[in-house]
C-alpha cells in the first residue's frame, strides 16, 4: 500500500513539475515572441507612427521612432523637428534644442524652428550675453540665414538665367533705352549670382563643417587647460550652445561662448550640432 500511495505521489510531483517547465516556456516564448515583435515594429516604424505616438502623448515611443528613422534614413528637416518637440514634452532641454538647431541647420528660414528653438532655450539656466557685433555684419547673418544652401544655389541660377537676358538687351537692342537698362540690369544680376553662390557656399560649409555643440551634461565646469588638473573657468549648463575652437583632441574639445570666453571642456559632455 505505502508503495502505491508512494508511487502516485511522485507521478504527481513530476506532472506538477511538468506543468511549471512548460508555463516557464510558453512565458519565455511569449517575451521573446513580444520583443521580436517591437524590434520588428521600431524596424518598420514611418514617420505617421511616430506622429501618432506624439498625438497620443507618447513621448518615449516618438522618440525611438524618429530617432531610429534619422540613424537608419538621413537627415530630414521635419523629423528633428518633430524630435525636438517630443523633447521638449518630455521635459530633455538639452536634446530638444539639438535637435531644433539640427532642423535649423537644414532649413534656416524655418520661423517654426526658430520660434521653438527660442522657447527651449528660455528653459534653461544660462543667459549668457552675446559678444556686440556691427549691425552690418548682423544683417548680413541675419539675410544669409534667410534661405538654406540648395535655396541660396536655386537663387544663384535664377539670376543667372535672368543675366543672360540682361546681357542680350545690352548688346543686341537697337535703341538706346533697352541697351542702358539691358547693362544695368546686367551688372546687378551679375552681382546677385556672386553673392548668392557665396551664401550658398557658406551655408554647404556650415552643413558639411559642423563645429558648434549643445551641453549635455546637467553643469560643466569649464578648463584652462585639456586635463582635469586645469583651472576651473566657469561653469555652464546643459543645453547651452559652444562654438568648439579646437577640434584635434579626441577627449577634450576647446570651446567658445557667445560672450568670448573660451576654455576645454570633455567631449563627452557636448554634442554636436
Amino acid at each position: 500500500m505505502k508503495k502505491i500511495i508512494f508511487l502516485a505521489l511522485s507521478i504527481l510531483l513530476s506532472i506538477n513539475l511538468f506543468a511549471q517547465d512548460s508555463l516557464a516556456n510558453d512565458g519565455a516564448a511569449k517575451h521573446s515572441k513580444l520583443a521580436r515583435k517591437e524590434i520588428s515594429n521600431i524596424a518598420n516604424a514611418t514617420k505617421a507612427m511616430g506622429d501618432s505616438a506624439y498625438i497620443r502623448n507618447d513621448f518615449t515611443s516618438a522618440i525611438q521612432i524618429y530617432e531610429y528613422i534619422l540613424k537608419t534614413k538621413g537627415e530630414a528637416v521635419d523629423l528633428y523637428y518633430n524630435l525636438g518637440n517630443s523633447y521638449y514634452k518630455a521635459g530633455n532641454m538639452a536634446k530638444a534644442i539639438l535637435n531644433y538647431e539640427r532642423a535649423l541647420l537644414l532649413k534656416p528660414g524655418d520661423s517654426d524652428i526658430r520660434s521653438n528653438l527660442e522657447i527651449a532655450r528660455s528653459k534653461t539656466v544660462d543667459k549668457i550675453n552675446t559678444a556686440p557685433q556691427i549691425f552690418f555684419i548682423n544683417w548680413i547673418h541675419s539675410l544669409i540665414n534667410c534661405m538654406g544652401a540648395d535655396s541660396w544655389a536655386k537663387c544663384g541660377i535664377t539670376f543667372f538665367i535672368l543675366f543672360i537676358f540682361g546681357l542680350y538687351f545690352f548688346i543686341f537692342s537697337k535703341r538706346i533705352i533697352l541697351k542702358k537698362i539691358g547693362f544695368i540690369a546686367s551688372i546687378v544680376l551679375l552681382i546677385s549670382v556672386i553673392v548668392s553662390n557665396v551664401f550658398a557656399s557658406h551655408q554647404k560649409d556650415l552643413l558639411i563643417n559642423r563645429t558648434d555643440a549643445i551641453i549635455m551634461a546637467s553643469s560643466v565646469t569649464i578648463k584652462s587647460t585639456p586635463n582635469e588638473s586645469g583651472t576651473d573657468l566657469f561653469i555652464i549648463h546643459e543645453g547651452h550652445k559652444v562654438s568648439i575652437k579646437d577640434n584635434s583632441m579626441k577627449d577634450w574639445k576647446e570651446i567658445k561662448l557667445e560672450d568670448g570666453n573660451v576654455g576645454w571642456i570633455k567631449t563627452s559632455d557636448i554634442e554636436v550640432i
